[in-house]
């Protein structure tokens, strides 16, 4: 049983939390969110046992052996260990092709893995979840708001939508937008980089379904706990990595992180800083 199951098995009972009010849900759900955002903004070295324990168990789920495990110090480093694998054009032309030839590439049958498993914890949420069924307002169905989320509270938009926006939207675009996404502009520029995960900065989908159980608003099952048990170690114990069918490439965590907050948002969402990041092995992007 995974650490993450073991704190669901003795959280508290969804009854005893009904009677609590949303303001004090929002302020909880506050402090879930920083625990995932520290997580993704992490300087410490990567807990490699625990990662290659957790990916050798998602492996497993897709019938696939362990596989050799390559670390590297910063996603540099990874890059030539990587050419051959496939980029996201690759993996969706797959799945389009009405007779696709050979054997599905493992990178898409581990992102079918956690689309099925996203679809899941999905329908254990208690209202309709936002990041499936986009909740709208009135009879012309208009998106609710994004607005400072005690105000958004206080003005009728549900705590489902403001945790959706508050949680699972901002922890994107901080370690999206904000993080993930110019360092891979700094490592590739415009060329496609082979579809990989990234670990740490995977944090807004995991915070999200993590924050609405904790919060008495979800339901999960033993096999689906333990399954975001393992997606959410990834998340607290390394960097980005590429899945191949012998070898999976893992990158160790940065020894440096500057982040700024972004100007004009509710959410404390952060952008990296120029020149904000350095890996282990001297790394340093200079980002735009």
């Amino acid at each position: 049983m995974t650490a993450l199951t073991r704190r669901y098995a003795a959280a508290e009972p969804v009854a005893g939390v009904r009677s609590t009010s949303a303001h004090d849900r929002w302020q909880e759900a506050v402090k879930i969110r920083q625990e995932w955002l520290d997580h993704g903004l992490s300087t410490q070295p990567a807990d490699r046992r625990a990662v290659e324990h957790s990916l050798t168990a998602i492996y497993a789920r897709i019938s696939r052996p362990k596989p050799r495990f390559e670390w590297v110090d910063s996603p540099a480093r990874a890059i030539p260990l990587v050419a051959g694998l496939p980029t996201l054009d690759r993996l969706y032309g797959w799945i389009r092709d009405p007779h696709p030839q050979g054997t599905p590439p493992l990178a898409g049958d581990l992102a079918m893995l956690e689309s099925q498993l996203r679809g899941a914890l999905s329908a254990g949420v208690s209202h309709t979840d936002p990041e499936l069924s986009p909740m709208r307002r009135g009879k012309r169905g208009e998106p609710w708001p994004e607005l400072p989320p005690l105000r958004a509270l206080d003005t009728g938009v549900p705590l489902g939508v403001v945790l959706h926006q508050g949680i699972r939207t901002a922890l994107h675009r901080s370690l999206a937008h904000g993080y993930r996404i110019p360092i891979r502009s700094a490592l590739t520029g415009s060329s496609p980089l082979p579809a990989c995960w990234y670990g740490q900065q995977d944090a807004a989908w995991v915070a999200y379904y993590d924050a609405l159980h904790r919060l008495g608003l979800a339901s999960y099952g033993p096999d689906q706990l333990e399954h975001l048990g393992h997606w959410a170690t990834l998340v607290r114990s390394g960097g980005w990595w590429w899945p191949g069918e012998e070898v999976c490439v893992v990158v160790d965590r940065p020894e440096m992180v500057r982040v700024e907050p972004v100007p004009g948002t509710w959410h404390d969402e952060v952008r990296l800083r120029r020149g904000g990041v350095r890996y282990r092995d001297g790394w340093h992007p200079l980002l735009a």
